[in-house]
């Protein structure tokens, strides 16, 4: 048993899904969680930029005492998981391996969906991935720069946000695709508006629960859990823009935020 926090990482507010996915299913676990919110957004930014200032994040963290680390970002997942697994003394998971696992299991062979942002699909790591457990399926993506702002504009539900989703997965329908994984945190937040936009017959898959599965076998594997019943602290440590933090954030995790810390990092 080991009652020190996780540490969970994004570049900014979309991680906060992945950390609520954690709390629901690891309720015993504590957490200490980090928002880049001062160098936001990790997109469009170059493998080496993202992978500087995610070394930056897992050294903070680590030195708050944390036994394992979540890269709650999936670009930061798609450029410095590898490199951050190579000089971590605790474990280090990412959302995009967790994602490409479960596709691999609900399709039926036909082709899988993925979105994401730019930076992500540039990447090409959740085709990589998926391709490594099942290479006989086809992967289509799509990049989705528009679902960020909308989603922290609180427009779930929006008639621009439907109009902008059926253009955006408009090639993914014509591919017939029989599951869409949801390559970006924020897209949780959209999950019953693209539902409805791709149909009911294709698989959404969430990688901010699938991660918050993996956290537990890793943390059981290893024997890092935290004991029943005790009492779990969450933490909220921001770069920049507090207020604006705990504005959007009880959008993402679901009830009102307390105050953040500010630490600046680089």
């Amino acid at each position: 048993m080991n009652s020190a926090p996780v540490g969970i990482f994004d570049s900014g507010i979309g991680g906060l899904t992945v950390a609520r996915a954690i709390y629901d299913r690891l309720p015993q676990e504590s957490t200490i969680y980090f928002g880049d919110t001062a160098r936001v957004p990790y997109g469009p930014k170059s493998p080496e930029t993202v992978t500087r200032y995610s070394r930056e994040i897992l050294h903070w963290l680590l030195s708050q005492g944390v036994k394992a680390v979540v890269i709650a970002c999936n670009t930061s997942t798609a450029h410095a998981l590898d490199a951050l697994q190579a000089e971590s003394p605790v474990p280090v998971l990412g959302v995009i391996e967790p994602g490409a696992r479960a596709a691999g299991k609900v399709t039926s062979g036909g082709p899988v969906g993925v979105i994401g942002t730019a930076g992500t699909i540039a990447s090409n790591a959740y085709a990589r991935a998926i391709n490594r457990r099942r290479p006989d399926v086809r992967v289509e993506q799509r990049a989705c720069p528009l679902f960020v702002p909308l989603v922290e504009e609180g427009w779930f539900e929006h008639p621009a946000a439907e109009l902008i989703a059926a253009e955006y997965l408009a090639p993914l329908r014509a591919a017939n695709v029989d599951a869409l994984v949801l390559g970006c945190t924020h897209y949780r937040l959209l999950k019953p508006l693209l539902q409805r936009v791709m149909g009911p017959v294709v698989d959404l898959i969430d990688s901010a629960e699938e991660t918050a599965i993996a956290l537990e076998k890793t943390l059981r594997r290893q024997g890092l859990e935290s004991p029943l019943g005790g009492a779990s602290e969450h933490r909220f440590v921001v770069s920049d823009d507090e207020p604006r933090f705990r504005q959007v954030g009880s959008r993402f995790i679901g009830e009102r935020l307390g105050k953040a810390e500010v630490v600046a990092l680089g």
